[in-house]
């Protein structure tokens, strides 16, 4: 099998050290946009949960398969399309092993979380759900994994429930209990939070659904950076991610499912590769995945995608999640010092994420004057307006973090926060 050769990188001996200090001035090299200025500070990136950096493995990649191998993939004789075909498969099967997947099949290539869970809702959801079934979802959901929902509800007559959180930002597992019965037929929970950092128990989740015949959709846009993910260990139903949230390139995600849905499965999208035979009296539709992905694909994307997974699995995600942890403690830390400042999600096992409202202040306005200083956070509703209107708060402003933030930027935020203050008192 050809694959689309990328250039070696520093980073590949990440792993091989034995210092005790994660090496993240090593990984910083490692990502060309981190040594630029912004309104002449250096840039401090603190805006991961909505996208990642890109390190220079991945941008290599992608530029690689450009410049060497491009060529439509599948049914091509010629050799770049042999070659361009051998490196997206390649990728499929790099995302099957690092999730753990038992087969490539069930591993479908979308544009990201959202195209996936739609392809859930539509084709899943359309031909299982009937009047009265119920669709349980949680307070803390991204609009993506409600509004498809809301969709397919209102065409079968469906039922969404609401799993509340506290004031601390857990779910409430003693009304999820409640709300579990017979009628449950799905539930669609978010792995972690975007916008509360929350990191959900969704094993004990899925036992307890599966118990009573319900299957689980797994939003995992935000746990592939900062957390292991095992799907077989889990035994999720579906896990929808995007490239984008963990080092990739956007555009570019999958869905896994177990193989049996699957294959009961009708397509989504009709078009090219998605079938076996076209007339204009009936069509064969491909084996899977191909049946799923109709259309030329983001090749590209794949091969970055799948670049970036070998980038994580180089610096090794439990190193990873130790430093963030660490990280996450020193800023909470910080920010807790802060007169009038508040930490919106408090859940006790959290992944990097510091939301936080300040007394009188908006937070676009925060967001601004912390962008002249050259730190780049996020804010408003991050997409998730119920998650909002549970705390009584119309915004946050967000800094996520990953692993190429270090202590020194999230002094220079507390830092800027306070400036902040100081100009609107």
């Amino acid at each position: 099998m050809t694959t689309v050769p990328t250039k070696p990188t520093p980073t590949k001996n990440v792993a091989d050290r034995h210092e005790s200090d994660f090496p993240v001035e090593a990984i910083r090299a490692e990502f060309p946009v981190l040594q630029r200025e912004v309104n002449g500070h250096p840039l401090i990136y603190l805006d991961s949960s909505a996208t990642t950096q890109k390190p220079q493995c991945v941008i290599e990649a992608i530029s690689g398969f450009y410049k060497n191998h491009n060529a439509n993939v599948h049914r091509g004789v010629h050799t770049l399309s042999q070659e361009a075909t051998a490196a997206y498969e390649s990728a499929r099967d790099t995302v099957r092993r690092y999730i753990n997947a038992a087969d490539v099949r069930q591993i479908i290539f979308t544009r990201g979380t959202t195209e996936s869970i739609n392809l859930v809702a539509n084709t899943w959801g359309s031909t299982n759900l009937v009047p009265q079934d119920e669709i349980l979802l949680t307070s803390m959901e991204h609009h993506s994994d409600i509004v498809p929902w809301q969709m397919i509800a209102q065409k079968t007559g469906a039922v969404i429930k609401v799993i509340p959180i506290t004031d601390a930002g857990d779910l409430d597992l003693d009304t999820f209990d409640q709300l579990l019965s017979e009628k449950t037929k799905t539930v669609g929970c978010v792995h972690v939070s975007n916008a509360l950092g929350t990191i959900n128990p969704v094993k004990k989740i899925i036992e307890k659904a599966h118990a009573v015949g319900a299957k689980v959709l797994l939003d995992g846009a935000q746990a592939l950076p900062h957390l292991h993910v095992n799907v077989r260990d889990l035994d999720c139903d579906f896990y929808a991610t995007s490239s984008h949230k963990w080092f990739g390139p956007t555009g570019i995600g999958f869905l896994y499912a177990k193989l049996d849905l699957l294959q009961a499965m009708p397509p989504w999208m009709g078009g090219g590769d998605m079938i076996k035979s076209v007339t204009f009296e009936k069509t064969l539709y491909n084996d899977l995945p191909n049946k799923f992905e109709a259309g030329t694909p983001n090749i590209a994307g794949a091969i970055g995608m799948a670049a970036a997974l070998d980038f994580l699995r180089r610096v090794d995600i439990n190193r990873i999640a130790h430093y963030e942890n660490v990280l996450l403690a020193y800023g909470t830390s910080l920010l807790n010092e802060i007169p009038g400042l508040r930490i919106i999600g408090t859940a006790a096992h959290k992944a990097s994420v510091l939301s936080f409202v300040i007394n009188s202040i908006h937070p676009h306005d925060i967001g601004t004057i912390l962008d002249q200083q050259g730190i780049a956070i996020r804010t408003g509703h991050h997409c998730t307006q119920p998650l909002m209107e549970r705390f009584g708060i119309p915004a946050t402003a967000r800094a996520s973090l990953a692993m190429y933030n270090t202590k020194q930027e999230l002094d220079a935020l507390a830092d800027g926060i306070r400036k902040v203050i100081e100009v609107f008192n």
